[in-house]
């Protein structure tokens, strides 16, 4: 796909890889539709696109929740009057053990709610706005493509049961779609990113920062940037579909 005047609707777009997400289609003159929780986030990062003199409008919607979503993606398909590519970035975490335990004793676990909101995010979340999207594509008759953002803790971290859980969905979901709507001509691809200098993980202890990255073949974190590029080779291959680029400095190796 040749992106240049293309609208690309990019969720969790205020800060980290989304804004990098943002940024990086901006440059290549896509039209760009921000979603995110966080109106004063994701205003800066329409400021950082429409400074490359592109369209670029800000919705602050709730990707877990149904209505939130559906309203904001009618609005989006009424703003621009087309709708060509979907990258379901929006995540949370709410890490724990399954159960920890302290000198033989158990003295916590993974609480439900902290399962749950990382499913309704994480899962549902892209669940419904794949759904969304792909209704408005099939009806615009212009075909699409939509990226899902996975994680290398998509094979299983520990104390991210529900991370892992959702992330390993989103691969799969990605393959169902990219079966299923290839007659539709959209194209489903995803991303598993490993650990990305994102500002949660740039406001790290030095010490904390020094063991995420030991194990790392190349020796350092991800850049959002890199992860931008990745998407970006989804979007501009018309052969690929149904499969999940892993970008992680060859940590699963």
């Amino acid at each position: 796909m040749d992106v240049r005047s293309k609208t690309i609707l990019v969720t969790g777009a205020g800060r980290g890889i989304g804004r990098s997400l943002a940024v990086h289609f901006a440059k290549k003159g896509a039209n760009l539709a921000l979603l995110d929780t966080n109106a004063e986030d994701v205003d800066e990062t329409r400021v950082l696109c429409s400074a490359e003199k592109i369209v670029a409008r800000t919705y602050v919607a709730d990707a877990a929740n149904e209505d939130s979503v559906v309203g904001a993606l009618d609005q989006v398909t009424t703003d621009f009057g087309r709708l060509d590519g979907l990258i379901n970035n929006a995540g949370i975490v709410r890490d724990a053990m399954l159960i920890k335990v302290k000198d033989g004793q158990v003295v916590g676990k993974m609480t439900l709610a902290q399962w749950q909101a990382v499913i309704d995010v994480n899962l549902t979340g892209v669940f419904l706005c794949a759904r969304e999207a792909a209704q408005r594509m099939i009806t615009l008759t212009a075909g699409g493509v939509i990226v899902n953002v996975s994680s290398i803790s998509r094979a299983g971290n520990a104390g991210q049961t529900n991370y892992s859980a959702a992330k390993a969905g989103v691969a799969a979901m990605t393959v169902v779609w990219a079966k299923e709507l290839a007659r539709y001509g959209i194209r489903v691809g995803a991303v598993a990113p490993g650990f990305v200098r994102t500002p949660m993980v740039a406001g790290m202890k030095p010490e904390a920062l020094a063991k995420m990255t030991a194990p790392i073949p190349l020796g350092r974190l991800g850049e959002p940037d890199e992860i931008a590029h990745a998407v970006g080779f989804i979007f501009e291959n018309e052969f690929f579909t149904g499969r999940c680029v892993e970008v992680d400095a060859g940590l699963r190796m």
